[in-house]
């Protein structure tokens, strides 16, 4: 009976797939929240696991969303997108990645930039 119970555990835990555990964003550049006295060239996302980058916008205030390009083709951990000119304001960086488990992850870094940034 002991046997059929070891069987049982083993067949169960086999079967669960592996990458319960999705990847997350370890750090950003620049923070979340953050207030910038002079703008980004670029941002980086840091991932416990390395990701495939299928979306990547910046939006300030209330004008439309600008996409960022060109996209990473390869899966990494970290990730680098540069930015154009920015001027003061608001800006928020959205983007969605998938993990190596097929896992989609949408994820968002809000930063300012002050008066007298160039």
């Amino acid at each position: 009976m002991n046997i059929c119970r070891s069987m049982a555990v083993v067949a169960l835990l086999g079967g669960m797939p592996i990458g319960l555990a999705h990847t997350h964003l370890e750090k950003s550049v620049p923070a979340e929240g953050s207030t910038l006295k002079a703008a980004p060239s670029e941002i980086v996302l840091t991932f416990a696991e390395p990701v495939r980058v299928t979306a990547f916008s910046l939006h300030k205030g209330t004008e439309p969303a600008q996409k960022l390009a060109p996209l990473p083709t390869a899966s990494q951990a970290e990730i680098r997108m540069p930015l154009p000119h920015l001027a003061a304001g608001a800006y928020v960086v959205t983007w969605r990645v998938v993990s190596g488990d097929g896992h989609v992850m949408p994820g968002k870094l809000h930063f300012t930039i002050v008066d007298g940034a160039s």
